[in-house]
């Protein structure tokens, strides 16, 4: 899992993150200003940053110009929705800009996406007998490989993306099939139980009553 610095100078955000990131298996720590955060860096240094972008002290903006050689991944976390900072941002080496006010599970899956592209993670999870290849697009239980349609693939890798997380049914379809997707809840309930059988996810995908799913995945 990866190690993760949150650099937001509002407390309740900064918790909820720090919060949301360990029960998705990361590890978080916090800054609450943009001064101490090179030295934090060259002392701990993170798999990803998320910086805010107005910070008492350094800015992000002024962070992210001191520290883009370093090459550590950053998602910058802002209310400043104009175009020309978000552009200004993604000039200057971010990985990503995500505004204001935000879900938690739009957060954890841009991570997870920008650490496969940076390679920061290792590409595979393992719980028990299951090992899931996310780079390769393969799974296997038992150590046989298992076959996979696409959508379950998919399905299964939004669910490792936010594991220890509730995922509505809704939330399932447009992160799976997108947001013009136009079937049925119950496209998410079939495919989830062929993962259950299929890797033997029974006791680890939860029902959440009526709500959705979540995996559960021992920290």
């Amino acid at each position: 899992m990866a190690k993760i610095l949150i650099v937001e100078d509002e407390a309740a955000i900064a918790d909820l993150i720090e919060l949301q990131l360990k029960l998705a298996g990361h590890t978080a720590e916090v800054l609450y200003s943009g001064d101490k955060v090179k030295t934090r860096i060259q002392d701990n240094r993170p798999d990803i940053i998320i910086l805010d972008v107005m910070l008492p002290g350094q800015d992000g903006f002024a962070i992210m110009q001191s520290i883009r050689t370093l090459s550590i991944p950053v998602i910058f976390l802002t209310a400043k929705d104009r175009i020309e900072d978000k552009v200004t941002g993604l000039k200057l080496g971010a990985d990503d800009y995500i505004v204001k006010p935000f879900a938690a599970i739009e957060l954890i899956t841009r991570i997870e996406t920008v650490l496969r592209r940076c390679k920061k993670d290792t590409g595979v999870f393992r719980l028990e007998n299951i090992e899931v290849r996310l780079d390769e697009h393969i799974a296997f239980y038992n150590g046989q490989r298992v076959e996979l349609t696409s959508k379950e693939f998919d399905l299964l890798c939004v669910m490792i993306d936010n594991r220890n997380l509730a995922l509505s049914r809704d939330k399932l379809l447009e992160l799976v099939w997108g947001y013009d997707y136009m079937g049925e809840t119950r496209t998410v309930d079939v495919h989830i139980q062929r993962l259950r059988k299929k890797l033997g996810l029974d006791e680890y995908i939860v029902t959440v009553y009526k709500y959705g799913y979540r995996l559960e995945v021992p920290r």
